[in-house]
């Protein structure tokens, strides 16, 4: 079986961890901290810091793994190159990793090389140049760090005392050690979505049914599946995602994400692995969850299809303040309501809007994805979380 060096343990690797062990695949979890979330169910795991190349060197040979898979953006992801040398496997490439863990590179793939259309944008790396940034794309503007996750850094500038407050938080929420940002202009989009995309080495590109979400501070806070959507602006979404993961190369799940408007179809961010909005998948919305998904296109799997099997939404479950040992109130009102599950991650600690847990809803094919959605947002809302 597998030997997987799983780079990153928070609950996205928790999920894609346990669906390893199910296909009896030997997992290595590693994080900055202990007790992450993955590493509860792993069968070994290391704590370093990912952004020093020598410890991350060592760890590889240690174990020699037959798969490097990547969960985060803080890695030394340039290193990512020398092991294939070596005959590693970095799911999904080496390439992929590390363009798309830095802003700076997927958003010049996309739009430089590939023409993919996308918002205008521009660079910074200094509170300055930032100001001379806003000024060329204008305000309304949406400034993030080339390295980070889950919204950390984000804001929108909307007048120019916000510039200074913008730069300093993307510092603040930036991963690794990159101090620059993009500052992309605002597009009035109807909507957004993730288009999960299935690349296989010996098979052909899949896609799975549109995931809607919302977000708030840059990160999801409900996601639904299908979400409604355009046949023509789907095939445009598809096209593009395509496009990229075949640019990028290697085998896996990617989290493709786009802005939809009355100008058509823009390109947003891509992630090479499963992606948060995609925990409605837990629902059972699809044949295979993405976790699987993603395992499968790992190993080298055969992936025939993938199919929708009822509809779904996902509600995160958000901590409001600083613990170090969480505990949790009102599952006992979600566990009573009928076609609902929900997940706790088992993260030690908490901070105010750290993710602790999502709850899903689903229903049959010919229900309402808005009720179901609701519904998912209404019984999270019931659980807290105690300090």
């Amino acid at each position: 079986m597998a030997k997987i060096l799983l780079l990153g343990s928070g609950e996205l690797g928790k999920e894609f961890t346990i669906a390893a062990q199910r296909l009896a695949q030997t997992v290595i979890a590693v994080d900055s901290y202990e007790h992450a979330p993955a590493m509860q169910v792993s069968d070994a795991c290391e704590v370093i810091n990912m952004l020093d190349g020598e410890a991350l060197d060592a760890l590889v040979e240690k174990h020699k793994p037959d798969f490097i898979v990547p969960e985060i953006e803080a890695i030394r992801t340039e290193r990512f190159y020398d092991y294939e040398k070596q005959g590693y496997t970095v799911i999904p490439s080496a390439k992929a990793a590390n363009f798309t863990m830095n802003r700076k590179e997927i958003r010049d793939l996309a739009a430089k090389e590939l023409g993919l259309k996308t918002a205008d944008y521009r660079y910074a790396t200094s509170a300055e140049s930032l100001k001379m940034a806003v000024s060329e794309v204008g305000m309304p503007c949406v400034v993030k760090p080339l390295m980070s996750s889950s919204g950390k850094g984000q804001s929108t500038i909307k007048t120019e005392d916000d510039i200074e407050k913008a730069w300093n938080y993307s510092q603040e929420g930036s991963r690794g050690d990159v101090a620059e940002v993009i500052v992309e202009s605002f597009i009035n989009f109807d909507y957004e979505i993730t288009l999960l995309t299935v690349t296989q080495r010996n098979g052909k590109t899949l896609f799975c049914p549109p995931i809607g979400h919302r977000q708030e501070r840059g990160d999801y806070m409900e996601s639904w599946q299908p979400a409604t959507m355009e046949k023509h602006h789907l095939k445009t979404a598809r096209e593009m995602a395509d496009k990229v993961t075949e640019a990028l190369g290697g085998a896996g799940i990617w989290g493709v994400e786009f802005f939809v408007g009355e100008e058509g179809v823009y390109f947003s961010e891509l992630s090479p692995r499963p992606h948060d909005t995609g925990m409605v998948t837990l629902a059972k919305t699809q044949n295979f969850n993405e976790f699987e998904l993603h395992l499968r296109a790992v190993l080298g799997l055969p992936i025939s299809e993938i199919t929708l099997e009822r509809i779904g939404a996902s509600a995160v479950i958000l901590a409001s303040g600083n613990s170090e040992n969480p505990t949790f109130e009102g599952l006992e009102d979600i566990s009573a309501a009928p076609k609902c599950d929900f997940r706790i991650f088992g993260k030690p600690t908490s901070r105010p809007y750290r993710r602790m847990g999502v709850v899903v809803t689903y229903d049959s094919l010919d229900g309402n994805v808005s009720e179901v959605t609701h519904r998912a947002k209404q019984l999270a809302s019931k659980i807290s979380v105690r300090l």
